[in-house]
């Protein structure tokens, strides 16, 4: 009896502390960790929306997953590969965040995605846009949620040999995003019995366009192909307009968003055609919120935005329905289940793409836009399924 006297307390004070710490890990925040640029010429196109755009899903959610709070950390990249990583796993080891989000930039993204693998954890992918991504560096861990370069290019490339357009000239931005695009381009361009005459590469967020758009201007092509985005984007349509490039040859943008055309004013930007991932005015469901997200933000939403929000609710909602944070466990339910939201419908493929339809839109005119904010009119959905890469194009690993 004596023995089993001094037992009892000694279970009992072993099953309180259990029991504590148990309790403690249910209130310990699940935690969401967002990187993107926040302050240099993406930061319009994604940064601060995105943090709004997302802040939006978890509010929307309820607030808490698997009983637990919900907590969304963010912080700037600067566009700069070893902040990403380092953030990213200073995020994973320090604070157990179970979500990474990457926001625009394909260096920043990649870097995050070897913490995503080490440390197993799922990582999606909103803002960049290298078809690679899915391709030849593919993860078990990584969502390509909104668009990629093989899209985009067939998109609108396909759209302009339609209309006669075979002699192009490509202004590439040079990093891994200009060349993936670069090289996806060439090969529709190719494909569609055109010609790319010559691909000029100017650094990331060059100050002067000048050099660059005279050797376009010397191949005398029909096209001028801007593979560029962002700020780049802008400066270089600006710069070409200012040389009188334009009228003798025609502007095509491959990554265009909402904020840029509002920046440029439609009589710079009318009349260019475009392929993206989500227009707000296609549907009921974009609409509405769109005038959620204006009301939270006073901007319009780009297609980065909708997605952040898309993409980190479907996440929510999965790891809900399996009751796991496990990455394994949510990735494989991820890619088996039919995703329709606001953002749009499909399938994630098994080397991590959403493959949903896609868009070719064109920049309204003066004289075509009915107020502010009607910047765009829809030429023609594009199906997902011949748009994005196929099994045999994306030669991703995973996929057997």
């Amino acid at each position: 009896m004596p023995f089993a006297f001094t037992r009892t307390p000694l279970a009992a004070l072993a099953l309180a502390a259990l029991g504590a710490a148990g309790l403690a890990h249910a209130q310990e925040p699940v935690r969401l960790g967002f990187l993107t640029d926040m302050s240099s010429q993406y930061s319009d196109g994604d940064g601060k929306g995105g943090v709004a755009a997302i802040q939006m899903a978890i509010e929307d959610f309820g607030g808490k997953l698997l009983g637990r709070p919900i907590e969304l950390i963010t912080a700037d990249h600067q566009n700069k590969a070893d902040i990403a990583s380092t953030k990213s796993r200073e995020w994973v080891d320090q604070q157990d965040v179970q979500l990474l989000i990457a926001g625009t930039n394909t260096a920043t993204t990649l870097a995050m995605g070897q913490v995503a693998n080490e440390k197993k954890r799922v990582m999606l992918i909103n803002g960049a846009y290298s078809s690679g991504l899915t391709g030849d560096k593919c993860s078990p861990y990584w969502v390509h949620y909104n668009s990629d370069t093989t899209a985009i290019a067939r998109g609108t490339g396909r759209a302009v040999l339609e209309q006669g357009g075979k002699t192009w000239a490509l202004l590439t931005a040079d990093y891994t995003f200009g060349h993936t695009l670069e090289a996806d381009l060439t090969k529709v361009v190719t494909a569609g019995g055109g010609q790319v005459i010559k691909s000029i590469r100017a650094p990331f967020h060059a100050s002067d366009f000048s050099s660059y758009l005279v050797q376009v201007q010397a191949t005398k092509a029909e096209i001028l192909g801007l593979a560029n985005a962002g700020g780049d984007f802008m400066n270089s349509l600006k710069a070409a307009k200012e040389f009188g490039i334009t009228p003798k040859m025609k502007a095509v943008a491959l990554m265009v968003f909402a904020n840029e055309v509002e920046s440029l004013g439609l009589k710079q930007a009318g009349g260019l055609m475009f392929t993206d991932s989500w227009y707000w005015d296609r549907t009921p469901d974009a609409r509405k919120w769109t005038d959620r997200y204006y009301a939270r933000t006073k901007k319009m939403p780009t297609s980065l935005h909708a997605s952040d929000y898309s993409s980190v609710m479907t996440y929510l909602k999965t790891a809900e329905r399996i009751q796991s944070l496990d990455a394994d466990k949510v990735m494989a339910a991820l890619k088996s289940q039919p995703l329709d939201d606001m953002f749009g419908k499909g399938m994630i493929q098994p080397n991590g793409r959403y493959v949903h339809d896609m868009y070719l839109l064109q920049v309204k005119t003066p004289q075509e836009s009915k107020g502010r904010h009607d910047f765009f009119k829809l030429v023609k959905a594009l199906p997902g399924d011949q748009v994005f890469a196929t099994k045999a194009e994306a030669q991703c690993p995973l996929w057997k």
